[in-house]
């Protein structure tokens, strides 16, 4: 749920129409007044009575007083409102995993980023970072595999949990190795019995499969089975490249099975692709975003908080004012 836009209202707009009564109180006030009761000669003995006690500006401020008092009644009967409105966005209804290659082979320093080359492991991490914050309505998990598979993160709608568990994937989770049939097989285990309308693996590994006792592409038909998607990726490139490891730098000839991961897609329903750089890997990581959409339903919801009670509160007070004004400062005596 976004956060709220926060604004201000009226339950009851037209009551505000009376507001434009209220200087009639004055016209009201200065209405001509019955016939005398008794008839002077002369107002020559009444002056000698005595100058009336109230102030002078009493004939002023006793009708504002009336018609504040009033004013507040009116914008109280109004129901002035604060509104905080929320826009909720339901769950988009794709379930999606995303796996890993964390072997060794994955700290090929080859992939240009940001004017410096970096490894294969850090390039797929930022790039699946932006991909996560683009769904934010789906529910993803997070899969590294090289020599066996391994849950990083079960499948949630929780993607701060995500980010922070996609920052601990690194090398050397589990022992090495590219085992692209288990990846499958546990990602497909993971989705299956999910009800939702697409369940989709995206797999991104730099190599070919050499560990597990599954094939990829038998693992491929078997999540078609249950209704999953699977996208392939090959990151890297091709050649003999150098890694940095405790005993020394290693070199090594980079394998790419494309075939194999054709074939797995293929099988899948999905699409296979291939990046060199980041560039690509982000156009792949769009694309995926675009193919992989379902339709969202949102509604806005309005919480109101009254804010009549001061004013309800203010009347009463000047009310009060009122009435003992008339009893004391704003009496006329004789």
């Amino acid at each position: 749920m976004n956060p709220p836009e926060e604004s201000f209202g009226f339950q009851y707009p037209w009551v505000l129409i009376l507001l434009a009564f209220l200087p009639l109180l004055g016209l009201l006030r200065g209405r001509a007044g019955g016939g005398a009761s008794v008839t002077f000669s002369s107002l020559h003995i009444l002056n000698r009575l005595g100058k009336q006690t109230r102030p002078r500006w009493a004939g002023f401020g006793y009708p504002v007083l009336l018609g504040v008092l009033l004013a507040f009644g009116i914008v109280a009967l109004a129901r002035p409102q604060h509104l905080e409105k929320y826009k909720v966005v339901k769950e988009s209804g794709v379930e999606l995993i995303v796996a890993i290659d964390v072997s060794r082979s994955m700290l090929v320093e080859d992939i240009p980023y940001n004017g410096q080359l970096v490894n294969r492991l850090t390039a797929a991490r930022a790039v699946i970072r932006n991909f996560l914050r683009r769904r934010p309505m789906d529910r993803i998990g997070l899969v590294a595999f090289a020599g066996r598979p391994y849950l990083v993160s079960p499948i949630t709608l929780d993607h701060e949990w995500l980010q922070d568990s996609l920052s601990r994937i690194t090398i050397g989770l589990v022992e090495d190795g590219t085992a692209i049939g288990s990846a499958i097989a546990a990602s497909a285990k993971r989705l299956d019995k999910r009800e939702s309308k697409s369940k989709v693996i995206v797999l991104l590994t730099d190599g070919a499969n050499n560990s597990g006792n599954l094939a990829p592409i038998t693992a491929a038909e078997l999540a078609h089975q249950l209704g999953i998607k699977i996208h392939t990726i090959a990151v890297g490139t091709p050649g003999r490249h150098t890694i940095p490891t405790s005993g020394g730098p290693l070199t090594l000839n980079q394998e790419f099975d494309l075939d194999t991961l054709r074939g797995i897609s293929k099988a899948a329903g999905g699409e296979s692709f291939m990046a060199q750089d980041i560039e690509n890997l982000e156009k792949i990581f769009d694309y995926i975003d675009s193919l992989e959409t379902t339709e969202r339903a949102a509604r806005v919801r309005i919480d109101p908080t009254d804010m009549y009670p001061p004013l309800v509160v203010l009347m009463i007070a000047l009310g009060l004012i009122r009435t003992i004004s008339r009893e004391t400062w704003l009496r006329r005596s004789p």
